[in-house]
């Protein structure tokens, strides 16, 4: 059984479920677009901005859902600095559970039939050899721009959480959480990090009344003078006793100064509180993206999965 309509707040919530399941039997596939926190974090910022703009299909066995197909078509990006950024190609993200791999092609015919006459693009887990194949005998390959050194392929970073530091902010500096410092400051914080953003208060709004979002778990660094000079949220998987930080960021103004780690090994141990005993967070790749990645070392991740990028051109079909 299939259903096709645009995303809705009970898709995401299904599609969590179908994370969850992948993650306890095998986690090196849940892609990076389909873990537990990443499916409420996309949907909830951009459902108000870019939701006219997404396709999906659902496919179901039993009464559950085994696979998702979540495709994203060209739009118009408005970005906090005024710019705007037209999206010509379309992009899938997509889950399948591992008892029903064969599925794949399925979601492959359905992305070419919503996306035709554009240039595709997926990124599949690299350790889904099947599924790697059956991309590849539909005519994608491997996308060398999206695998040069400035490439937007990601890695997902996991660790255990024992053995932990214990965070140290500099003089003056604090830890709060939005439902103490309140939704503005929330929003302040993220597009400082991340400017110029497409993040609004409508995104911020979708983003609260995800089911799994806790402000007691979105954390900010407050500097002397009242910025929050970072910001992280974190989606607790309490059926996994997993949590997700998604995203990180840290106001250019205030970085270099051990912040995000402190604001990293500060929300591992609240988690830990709450039940979780490992943590993941995913971060760019390669090699022209160090900073993340070392940010994250330090505070005790290790890769334990990346995407694989494929494209698929216009003329491919």
């Amino acid at each position: 059984m299939t259903s096709v309509e645009l995303v809705t707040a009970a898709d995401v919530q299904l599609m969590q479920g179908l994370a969850q399941c992948v993650t306890a039997t095998r986690p090196d596939l849940v892609n990076s677009d389909a873990t537990f926190g990443e499916l409420a974090w996309n949907w909830g910022k951009g459902h108000v901005s870019d939701g006219a703009s997404w396709r999906r299909r659902l496919w179901f066995s039993g009464g559950h859902l085994v696979a998702w197909g979540w495709a994203r078509l060209p739009h118009r990006l408005r970005r906090s600095d005024g710019s705007v950024k037209d999206v010509t190609g379309a992009y899938l993200a997509y889950q399948i559970h591992p008892d029903h791999a064969e599925l794949v092609d399925e979601v492959i015919d359905w992305y070419d039939g919503t996306a035709k006459n554009l240039e595709r693009t997926v990124m599949p887990s690299a350790a889904d050899e099947f599924a790697l194949d059956r991309w590849a005998a539909h005519g994608y390959a491997t996308d060398p721009a999206a695998l040069g050194d400035a490439g937007s392929w990601t890695q997902l970073n996991e660790r255990a959480l024992t053995d932990m530091e214990q965070p140290v902010l500099p003089d003056g500096f604090r830890f709060r959480t939005t439902d103490e410092a309140g939704p503005k400051a929330a929003i302040q914080a993220h597009l400082d990090a991340w400017a110029p953003s497409a993040y609004t208060a409508e995104g911020y709004e979708g983003v609260r009344r995800t089911p799994v979002y806790r402000g007691d778990l979105h954390i900010l660094v407050e500097a002397p003078d009242g910025t929050m000079a970072s910001s992280t949220i974190i989606w607790l998987d309490e059926v996994n006793r997993t949590a997700e930080f998604e995203p990180v960021g840290t106001h250019p103004g205030h970085r270099r100064r051990g912040l995000g780690r402190a604001m990293l090994l500060h929300g591992m141990q609240l988690v830990r509180a709450a039940g979780a005993t490992h943590a993941t967070v995913a971060c760019l790749g390669a090699p022209g993206h160090p900073a993340a990645r070392g940010l994250y070392h330090s505070v005790g991740f290790r890769e334990f999965t990346r995407d694989a990028p494929l494209i698929k051109t216009r003329a491919g079909g």
